[in-house]
């Protein structure tokens, strides 16, 4: 069983890099994201600016949430490997 957690360890730092990768691509996204804005008469411009960026962001979120559960989900996985291994090393 000691192929195995190399395995684990590979699925889990995979799972890392696909949720810091789509932080990341949030964060670009939102870097000229306000977040309270008042305007007047002549900034449609500006308000539909603002509308695009947070129409992009929530597009983005489900993947966001996805990965969240994914590396949350391995690591229990790892977790639980790990303490049956303690377990299994005891009997």
């Amino acid at each position: 069983m000691t192929g195995f957690a190399p395995v684990l360890w590979s699925i889990w730092g995979a799972f890392i890099l696909l949720f810091a990768i789509v932080k990341l691509y949030i964060s670009r996204l939102s870097r000229d994201e306000e977040d309270q804005i008042f305007l007047g008469e002549g900034f449609e411009h500006e308000k539909s600016a603002q509308a695009a960026i947070v129409s992009r962001i929530n597009k983005v979120q489900p993947f966001q949430k996805a990965a969240l559960g994914l590396v949350i989900a391995m690591t229990a996985v790892v977790v639980v490997y790990y303490v049956f291994d303690i377990f299994r090393q005891f009997q």
